[in-house]
């Protein structure tokens, strides 16, 4: 109660100052409350700096990152921004419709499992399994790590779904059908499958950039850094991480157990979380294939649009060539039939009454035969087709 009136009193500050944000908070002990503090709260709750926290700001336009801090995972994939602790996820913005299955999915997926173990087991022998299902169990972080990547894949390859479901149809319409409107619609579609495929490439580079350096994987590992700051041989307590979370005692024997591995040298073991990475990296992969093949029917399309337009306009040279040609021939036509209707006085024309039809007929057939001349050479040397 003391924590959540604090929380609301950080709240109310923020307001005062108008840059108070919404998050929500997930603990490790199935806890959650809303939080509704500023930046610097923030910042003193998970220590991260202005420039980590400016990555999810949702006025700013980051692209999807993953951060491994000392003591946090920034993370920001589209509309999902987190700040991932060993010991609790803070999530912005979780009334968005977009955040809301993300929220509801780390309320199902955080809560204990001892809890839900224990109630179908006897006092004994249940508080041993349990014991031995927490050593099993992926730390914290990764299984909150998992729910975020789980939701951004997920809701990408939906969007790749929609996409596919609206625009074959539309390609194949254009193909049988070429409007200005189905080509607008095209259009539109391409526009969106380009912004699409930017933001799928760029979370498949980020897990891939991961996935290529061991060392940046290390840095997600927030439990194990807990625990080796926290062995004994390490000479010291350590210092005090999560001042502000109230679950931090919650985690100490499995710190303990964890640094045994980071005693015994497999501080460098990143296969756990290598594994994790890789199946939600063929996921996204997956979705970018579905938009390359996307892409490649798209540009079929319009190469197969580009080849009816050649044609077409093919067809209209070669209808001007006839109408040149016949135009030409109808031009000698009537140069003759000018010549002979001046007011001219003909000899010829008293003498012999039926010379004009004979010039009249020859030079029509005259015209006539150089039309079918200047077609045939068109045809011989390709110009139109047979």
């Amino acid at each position: 109660m003391a924590a959540a009136g604090a929380g609301a009193g950080a709240g109310s500050e923020g307001k005062k100052r108008g840059a108070s944000r919404s998050w929500i908070l997930f603990d490790a002990a199935g806890e959650e409350r809303v939080l509704d503090a500023d930046k610097y709260a923030i910042m003193h709750r998970v220590d991260i700096n202005a420039r980590d926290l400016r990555i999810l700001d949702p006025l700013l336009s980051y692209p999807s990152t993953i951060l491994g801090r000392e003591r946090a995972i920034v993370l920001n994939l589209e509309h999902i921004k987190a700040i991932i602790t060993s010991e609790e996820v803070l999530l912005r913005d979780p009334s968005d419709e977009n955040v809301i299955p993300v929220v509801e999915e780390l309320r199902r997926r955080l809560a204990p499992s001892s809890a839900t173990q224990h109630d179908g087991k006897e006092n004994l022998s249940g508080q041993h399994d349990v014991e031995g299902a927490e050593e099993d169990e992926s730390p914290f972080e990764f299984r909150a790590l998992e729910v975020t990547l789980e939701a951004i894949c997920s809701f990408l390859d939906a969007r790749t779904t929609e996409l596919e479901t609206d625009a074959y149809p539309a390609l194949d319409e254009l193909t049988s059908k070429i409007s200005s409107r189905n080509l607008d619609r095209v259009r539109k579609l391409k526009s969106g499958m380009t912004r699409l495929t930017a933001r799928v490439q760029k979370v498949r580079d980020e897990l891939e950039q991961l996935l290529d350096d061991d060392d940046d994987m290390a840095d997600l590992y927030l439990s194990r850094k807990l625990a080796g700051a926290s062995s004994p041989v390490s000479g010291s307590g350590g210092p005090n991480w999560f001042p502000a979370s109230p679950t931090i005692g919650s985690k100490i024997s499995r710190a303990s157990r964890a640094s045994v591995a980071t005693v015994h040298g497999n501080e460098n073991d990143v296969e756990e979380l290598e594994m994790l990475l890789e199946a939600y990296f063929m996921q996204i992969d997956g979705t970018l294939n579905k938009l390359t093949t996307l892409r490649e029917y798209i540009d079929d399309t319009e190469d197969y649009i580009n080849i009816q337009l050649d044609n077409h306009r093919n067809q209209l040279i070669q209808l001007e060539l006839f109408l040149s040609s016949g135009t030409v021939c109808l031009s000698l036509y009537s140069l003759v039939a000018g010549v002979f209707g001046m007011n001219i006085p003909y000899t010829w024309n008293d003498n012999h009454g039926y010379v004009f039809k004979w010039v009249v007929l020859v030079s029509g057939l005259f015209c006539a035969f150089m039309f079918v001349s200047i077609v045939a050479y068109a045809r011989h040397k390709g110009l139109v087709g047979s």
